[in-house]
């Protein structure tokens, strides 16, 4: 039995399953159309003890690890949820740990305990026009005023942030560079703060995104997340938690229309014979199940070795690379052996494929997760 089989983690699977089935598979499609998700399903995921898992007790939470989260992430993708329904429902994941791990009482009553309650939504807004996964070099001003900050600037493919109330914001609040940056908490109602209308998008369509403008905004000094210019450290300590969560919703996207696939060629029948009695079948399916095996077993580990404290940085772009790449090939030949149906919206297959495309750009292109391993490795 591996860490990530363990009775609790069993439970936990259930758990998510069982919320999956009930809240998410008969209204996803719905969702999907309206292109957000309703508030009730996050005020729901918290009754089912799912919303806080990975967050302290003392922040809100309902304790346990990074792991328990990506469990219940993993879970739900293999219920029926997809990629996009967790971006939407857990933005939270990539929204909070900043300001939990900077502890501020004030900021954990104020923002923390509500959204892991499920009354509140909070967006994490780092992208720029000019800098995505450049953070070190990104626009957006904050200037000290007394007691506040004044913030000047404007944020891009934001998830959740039509219905967000606060965003955790990478701003500038001195010199040139990484170490000039800082984070802010800034709420939605805010004077100068504008929402744009909701972005569209290829896929992950119940999730909402938009971009943010902000003119001339006055954000109390008490809303700074950590240290003042020690924002670009904080968030390079969290993108390993969001690398390997993608990479692990991309294993897991895979492992879905594995099964979706295998259970169709059982049933589909082509001049007279089920498509899976067909050696060109058998093999597509084989390699479908050992890129998505690799993939899975690989990130595992280095999900495990990262909650051990090894510095485990280049592993997980390699990790993220994997699982993407596999993710792409089991997705495109999922809806290949689907035929006609696989390209029509009422098959899932059609919709993980959409989705699957951001995996590779979003936390860190492939191109950047490439990069980082190749500096390390000559450096």
């Amino acid at each position: 039995m591996s860490s990530w089989d363990t009775d609790e983690r069993n439970a936990l699977r259930a758990s998510a399953r069982r919320f999956t089935e009930a809240e998410v598979v008969p209204n996803l499609a719905a969702w999907e159309e309206g292109g957000a998700l309703p508030r009730e399903l996050h005020r729901a995921a918290a009754a089912a003890h799912l919303l806080g898992v990975g967050f302290p007790e003392w922040a809100g939470g309902s304790g346990g690890s990074p792991v328990d989260a990506l469990v219940i992430a993993e879970e739900i993708i293999q219920s029926g949820g997809s990629s996009g329904l967790v971006a939407g429902l857990f933005t939270h994941g990539i929204g909070l740990p900043h300001l939990v791990e900077a502890g501020d009482p004030a900021l954990i009553d104020k923002v923390a305990r509500p959204v892991l309650a499920g009354e509140k939504i909070v967006s994490l807004a780092i992208t720029e026009p000019d800098a995505g996964s450049d953070v070190a070099h990104l626009r957006t001003r904050a200037v000290r005023d007394g007691g506040e900050f004044v913030v000047s600037g404007g944020k891009l493919y934001i998830t959740s942030a039509t219905r967000a109330d606060f965003f955790t914001v990478a701003v500038r609040t001195g010199g040139e560079g990484a170490g000039g940056i800082s984070l802010l908490v800034l709420e939605r109602e805010m004077r100068g703060v504008h929402v744009s209308a909701p972005l569209k998008k290829m896929g992950w369509l119940c999730s909402d995104t938009a971009e943010l403008r902000f003119d001339e905004v006055r954000v109390p000094v008490g809303n700074l997340i950590g240290e003042e210019n020690g924002g670009f450290y904080s968030i390079m300590r969290q993108f390993a938690a969001e690398r390997l969560s993608l990479a692990v919703q991309a294993y897991a996207t895979a492992q879905r229309c594995l099964d979706l696939t295998l259970s169709w060629i059982r049933q589909r029948e082509t001049f007279g014979r089920p498509l899976a009695s067909r050696q060109v079948i058998q093999h597509r399916v084989a390699e479908m199940a050992r890129q998505t095996d690799v993939a899975r077993t690989y990130t595992r580990a280095v999900v495990d070795d990262w909650q051990a404290g090894e510095n485990v940085f280049a592993r997980v772009a390699m990790a993220k690379n994997t699982a993407v790449a596999a993710c792409d090939y089991v997705v495109d030949n999922a809806v290949q052996l689907h035929g006609g149906l696989g390209y029509m919206r009422e098959s899932e297959v059609e919709r993980h494929y959409r989705d699957s495309r951001i995996l590779g750009i979003g936390g860190g292109t492939n191109e950047i997760m490439t990069e980082i391993v190749a500096r390390l490795l000559i450096t």
